[in-house]
């Protein structure tokens, strides 16, 4: 009875392109079907190089790009490459009389191959089959009738901005002066405290019973935090950063401020279960592969990355360095004076690196007499002309960017000469504060430029949620620099993104905003290669579909056509899941529906 449920969905599926079904049904060998199928690929390819009345308008843009992916996932080399053959599936489906041995497909394996079908036959329906009014006039009435279709388009973009509340508002303002107060008071500390950075280090919530008494937690909250502690999985929220949550647990503003440092039970249960199986998959950059020297990591020929401390005042969920932190207050986490001497030696005696990125950790958590020396000896280094500074305390501690910090980092920005750039990650706008935003400003005073880092989860993925965010950090006087997909750990599953819905959102709705605002580039960090452009479709393709209904790419390495190097094969998450998850969150669906044609 399964069986038969299993192949008459499947069939009903296959009814959209009833060439590819009759190919399929058929007793020719698998090879003569693949050649077979190739032939029928070929030929709906060359309807969208022609003037094909049975291809509606536009919807030809689409099938060539489905037919480019079906082609690919057809071929030979990727089912090599993934060890696993999704034409071989589908047969077995079909054909086999039993299916026990056989993973059943899942609904997003149907709804991916549905989708797939439409997008070949040029049946996607995204398209509205009435053309704008305005193309049918010229001059004037052209004019004022596009205006008027641009107006809808923004006032429809701008109420879905309108739903995300922003941390410069005055009535969250109030709300946080009332959380800052009562954390005080739990304290037994005054203003004068709040507004010293170091009372904050001090004071780092680690323990679920302090945590518990300051807000309200969920059940399962609760229980992750308790988990963590016992696990010894690094957990730490800095005071200020705890009074951006609202005090009752609902999470329906400040979901995504929770989901930064408040983990859910998975990532909890599978960090203990990699750590005890000492799983080299929570290093996802492989950065034991690109560290040639303790404290660095090169992954460029020009640019490398210092890391002089491993720890932060707040530990984010879906750090890359989990693996590397063991503690907010680590004894080991900053570098002896010894091997950052080396590390720093290291830069010098390769002329070639013209930048260096510092990070780890936070390395503003350092002292400011060990941020100047750092400087101090990058800055005499003569071909290194920039340096940046990677740092969350703008957001987790904005009391830490004080006027002697800013002015010690200053001493070395030097236009013409040297450049000093400050790198943060705000995630929402929920973040952006009166106080984050004078710390960008006092780096901004000074002519030093601040520049943003998206980390794009679940939490900050739903429709113009990114763009909101957007306008508000150019107000602040951040410019938005990386649009990061979540790293494909284990342990963040519940804060993956597909890629398509990365791709959707650029082109759909950060694609609205003024050029100066939209200034992020979307990239996929390639474990030991480095950034993959995901704007370039020529960067990477979908070779396979697997029977949960998770698409497969191989990334090309950014140097493809400079050295010969190895590709990297990926596992996305689930498009059908994403979808299903945004709906228990209660959106609407329907308005995501072109993200199965982005790939």
């Amino acid at each position: 009875m399964e069986r038969e449920n299993i192949r008459n969905r499947l069939l009903r599926i296959l009814d959209i392109a009833p060439k590819f079904k009759a190919i399929m049904l058929s007793s020719y060998s698998i090879d003569s079907k693949r050649r077979n199928l190739r032939g029928f690929l070929a030929d709906m390819l060359a309807a969208t190089f022609y003037d094909d009345p049975t291809i509606p308008s536009l919807e030809w843009i689409l099938a060539r790009d489905s037919i480019r992916v079906f082609a690919a996932i057809l071929s030979t080399r990727s089912e090599r490459l993934v060890g696993y053959s999704f034409f071989g599936y589908v047969d077995d489906l079909l054909h086999k009389n039993s299916l026990k041995d056989i993973e059943k497909p899942s609904s997003g394996f149907f709804a991916e191959l549905e989708h797939l079908l439409k997008g070949i036959t040029g049946k996607t329906g995204v398209y509205s089959d009435k053309l704008p009014a305005f193309l049918k006039y010229e001059g004037i009435k052209a004019a004022k009738l596009r205006s008027s279709d641009l107006s809808r388009m923004g006032r429809t973009a701008q109420k879905f901005m309108d739903r995300y509340p922003c941390g410069l508002d005055k009535k969250i303002m109030r709300r946080r002066s009332i959380n800052k107060s009562r954390i005080l008071k739990y304290f037994g500390a005054t203003e004068l405290e709040w507004e010293d950075w170091k009372w904050h280090a001090r004071h780092i919530i680690r323990e679920v019973k302090t945590l518990g008494s300051l807000i309200k937690l969920k059940d399962e909250e609760y229980q992750a935090v308790k988990l963590a502690r016992e696990y010894k999985i690094p957990f730490g929220i800095t005071p200020y950063y705890l009074s951006l949550m609202d005090y009752e647990p609902g999470r329906e503003k400040d979901y995504a401020v929770r989901a930064q440092v408040i983990p859910t039970l998975h990532y909890v249960k599978k960090m203990k279960e990699l750590r005890e199986r000492k799983e080299h998959s929570m290093d996802f950059m492989l950065e034991r592969d690109t560290s040639p020297i303790e404290g660095i990591t090169r992954r460029y020929p020009s640019i490398v990355i210092l890391k002089p401390i491993l720890t932060c005042p707040q530990i984010c969920v879906y750090c890359q360095r989990n693996w590397e932190i063991e503690d907010v207050y680590s004894s080991n986490a900053a570098m002896s004076k010894d091997k950052l001497e080396k590390a720093i030696q290291w830069i010098s005696d390769r002329p070639e690196i013209s930048e260096v990125l510092i990070t780890g950790g936070d390395p503003l958590l350092l002292s400011n007499a060990k941020i100047e020396n750092i400087l101090f000896r990058l800055s005499r280094i003569k071909h290194v002309e920039r340096i940046r500074i990677g740092t969350r305390i703008p957001v987790t501690l904005p009391q830490r960017i004080t006027d002697s910090l800013v002015r010690d980092i200053n001493h070395f920005h030097n236009p013409g000469n040297k450049e000093i750039i400050i790198v943060t990650h705000i995630e929402h706008p929920y973040e952006i504060t009166p106080q984050a935003m004078e710390a960008t400003q006092k780096f901004r005073r000074y002519g030093i430029e601040v520049y943003n880092q998206l980390v794009y989860t679940f939490y900050n993925s739903r429709r113009f949620e990114a763009a909101a965010l957007r306008r508000k950090l150019r107000l602040i006087g951040v410019t938005p620099y990386y649009t990061f997909n979540t790293k494909g750990k284990e342990e963040t599953d519940d804060y993956r993104v597909p890629i398509p819905r990365l791709l959707q959102e650029q082109k759909e709705e950060a694609r609205l905003l003024p050029g100066t605002v939209r200034t992020d580039e979307i990239v996929f960090n390639v474990p030991r290669l480095g950034k993959n452009y995901l704007r370039a479709i020529q960067h990477r393709d979908v070779i396979s579909v697997l029977p949960d209904g998770r698409r497969v790419y191989e990334f090309h390495p950014w140097e493809k056509k400079l050295s010969l190097m190895d590709t990297y094969i990926y596992t996305d998450v689930s498009v059908y899941d994403y979808l299903k998850k945004l709906k228990s969150a209660g959106e609407d669906i329907s308005q995501y529906k072109t993200i199965w044609y982005y790939y």
